[in-house]
Formats: structure tokens, sequence, C-alpha cells
């Protein structure tokens, strides 16, 4: 069918004169200028809107998707706000007197739970900002290595405030049965109150 067709048009090109070929070459010259202009000003700009708008599709998606991340980190179970509020139920209360006592009791029950011997607790204030201040302690202590890591645990795993800054061992003697301790700990204090400045 298509040998067919060709010899047709071939017969049918060979029949016209020299206008009628002419005719036929403007016709298929007009033809593909029409292509060419209906490719530049349409189907090209399309294409373009058409990645631009999926380039813009992809980014809005990933920015929902995003936020959505957020939200989930923001209100769920270990979420921001649900940390923050731990955070501040386990803070070291406002005033001096309550906050040092209760980092001293917390060191006292430390101790007795782990069977450490606590020979100094140094406590000293500092404010950063306005709205916290952190109580900075230095600790000495002794005992054999499974007490001081058992002390080290219990400071690490209880609900207060307090953070490890510092820790040093150092043997007492030659065996390494026995090891010094000296530890620097910091106590979140939030919204202090003038008594709590150093």
């Amino acid at each position: 069918m298509n040998l067919k067709f060709l010899t047709q048009w071939r017969q049918r090109y060979a029949d016209l004169d020299g206008p009628g070929r002419q005719r036929l070459l403007i016709i298929v010259t007009g033809l593909i200028v029409g292509l060419w202009v209906s490719d530049s000003l349409i189907l090209s700009p399309l294409l373009k809107s058409w990645n631009s708008r999926s380039e813009q599709i992809t980014r809005l998606r990933k920015q929902i998707a995003d936020g959505e991340r957020l939200l989930q980190r923001e209100n769920g179970r270990d979420g921001i706000r649900t940390r923050w509020q731990e955070m501040q139920s386990n803070a070291l209360p406002s005033s001096v007197s309550q906050a040092e006592g209760r980092m001293l009791s917390a060191f006292d029950r430390w101790s007795r739970e782990s069977q450490i011997s606590v020979t100094s607790v140094k406590p000293q204030w500092k404010r950063s900002a306005d709205d916290y201040a952190s109580l900075e302690c230095r600790v000495d202590a002794s005992g054999s290595l499974s007490a001081i890591t058992r002390f080290l645990y219990e400071i690490e795993q209880d609900p207060l405030g307090m953070k490890v800054d510092i820790v040093e061992l150092n043997s007492r003697d030659n065996t390494g049965a026995q090891i010094s301790l000296g530890l620097q700990v910091n106590g979140l204090v939030l919204n202090p109150t003038d008594q709590a400045t150093p």
C-alpha cells in the first residue's frame, strides 16, 4: 500500500509543470514554517510551563512533608512541647535556697543509692540570661569503679534538670580499687528570682 502511494505521488509530482511545482514547494515550505512557528510560539512555551509547574509542585510537596514532620515533632509523644514541659517541671526551683537544697538532697540520695563517699559539694550560680540561670556544682567523691559508675548513672537517669559537664577520674591506689571522682554538674533554673543572681 505504501509503495503504491509513493508511486502515485511520484507520478503526480512528475506530471506537475513549473508553476504547479512552485505552488507545491510554497505549500510544503509554508507547512514547515507553520510547524516551526507553532513549536516556538505554542509547544515550547507550554513544555517550559509544564516543567516549571512540575518543579513547583515537587517543591510544594516537599514543603508540605517538612511541615507535617515539624508538626509531628512538635505535638508528638516525644515532641518539642512535651520535652519543654518536662524540662519546665524538672527544673530546679527559682529561689536560691530551694534550688541549692534540692540539688544537695539529690546528691545525698544518689550517693546513698550508689554507696559512694561524697567529700565536697560546691555550688555556684551562673546567670546567662533573664529567663534562666544555672546552678553549677563541683563535686568531689571517691569509691570503687562500680560505685562511681552507679553514681553517674543515677545522675543521668534522674528527671531533675541536671547536666554533667566534666568528669575526672583518678586512681587513689596502685591497684585501682579506690577511684576519686571530680565532677562538674549544671542544674537548670527557669525564670529565676532576683535572689538567684551570683
